[in-house]
């Protein structure tokens, strides 16, 4: 499965998250997380960023950088491959999403949230460097992080 991810900076050192609250099933339910999405068929990891920004945030997306490839394994389920980016947006007001609600967190309160553990260690790389990242994340069904590779 394929999928984009990104987080989206403002002028306030900021990231805006989204608290994924309102679908049910949803495996990053209570949890804090980026603007993205699985691709469509078809789609090209750009075209996907830029509808899943639409959809989520409300706006077209004005940039983004392509940051690395995160391999997202949870329990039994079929691995992901998520296309990591950070960008901007062309203003910081956003609307309500269909999968919970959207805030503007500064970056040094971000790890004050419920995130994934993997998240924990991606977004201290993209907050601090600007280097292109290769991490595979393994999850149990309880959601333990099991194991982390770095390239």
């Amino acid at each position: 499965m394929l999928s984009t991810l990104i987080y989206l900076e403002n002028d306030l050192d900021q990231y805006l998250m989204l608290h994924r609250t309102k679908k049910a099933n949803d495996v990053n339910h209570g949890k804090w997380i980026g603007i993205g999405g699985k691709f469509e068929h078809g789609e090209s990891p750009m075209e996907c960023l830029e509808r899943e920004v639409k959809e989520e945030a409300g706006q077209k997306l004005k940039a983004a950088v392509f940051r690395g490839i995160v391999t997202f394994i949870y329990a039994d389920q079929e691995p992901m491959y998520i296309f990591l980016y950070t960008g901007q947006l062309e203003n910081n007001e956003v609307g309500q999403t269909r999968e919970g609600d959207l805030a503007w967190v500064d970056k040094d309160k971000i790890f004050d949230l419920t995130l994934w553990e993997g998240d924990r260690i991606f977004l201290k790389e993209l907050i601090g460097s600007s280097t292109l990242m290769d991490i595979k994340l393994v999850y149990d069904e309880n959601d333990i992080l099991k194991l982390v590779e770095k390239r």
